[in-house]
């Protein structure tokens, strides 16, 4: 099982370390790791270059976390010894679906901070979840306009209301949980800049139009 294990991961980081905000300031003539935050996820696409090009790279972005784990279940059908661990070879391979989109190799290990690759990954794999998570996400937004504020909330939601539908048994393994408090763990790591910012004042709102 060590060479599905391999296979998983290597699936999974090359899934997540599709640049898909740089690819995108790059046909529009911009380098957005020059530009706003010089970041290449969807916020900072959005900031730089619009509703054209943002809205399509948060969707890829979710889109290759959610195909990384899907494609991992598939994989372990064929693998007949692997199939009462298929949840921990999607854990696995959403793992590095997040790490591949935040340490992408032909970045120099310079990527996004992973939200909507987390958010599509976790989709894939607890579905029940992520609408609630989603809903924490916006509520907050609505109310302070800030994306990072926004996420950094939502990230902390996503392990408390995972263990409460574990607690439920609305879903399967506990496994998930610990998935959802690396998740957490690893944005919360990549905001720390915007931490510094929110309390000094000088973090970027997205205006109401």
């Amino acid at each position: 099982m060590w060479v599905l294990a391999l296979a998983c991961g290597a699936l999974g980081y090359l899934f997540g370390s599709f640049p898909a905000g740089y690819l995108a300031g790059r046909l529009a003539g911009v380098d957005v790791r020059s530009a706003g935050s010089g970041n290449i996820g969807a916020t900072n696409v959005l900031r730089v270059l619009g509703k054209r090009w943002g809205y399509p790279v948060f969707v890829l972005d979710a889109f290759k976390g959610f195909a990384a784990v899907r494609l991992a279940f598939i994989l372990v059908k064929y693998w007949p010894a692997a199939k009462p661990y298929a949840e921990y070879f999607a854990i696995l391979t959403a793992m590095l679906c997040v790490v591949g989109h935040t340490f992408p190799v032909w970045l120099g290990f310079k990527g996004g901070k992973g939200v909507a690759t987390s958010a599509g990954a976790l989709f894939g794999l607890m579905p029940l979840v992520v609408p609630f998570v989603f809903l924490v996400w916006v509520v907050v937004f609505e109310i302070t306009r800030y994306v990072s504020l926004a996420s950094i909330v939502a990230s902390i939601s996503l392990p408390i209301i995972a263990s409460l539908f574990a607690h439920w048994k609305l879903i399967d393994t506990w496994a998930l949980v610990f998935f959802s408090i690396l998740c957490m763990g690893l944005v919360l790591w990549r905001h720390c800049s915007n931490f510094s910012r929110l309390l000094k004042g000088t973090e970027q709102r997205f205006s109401r139009k």
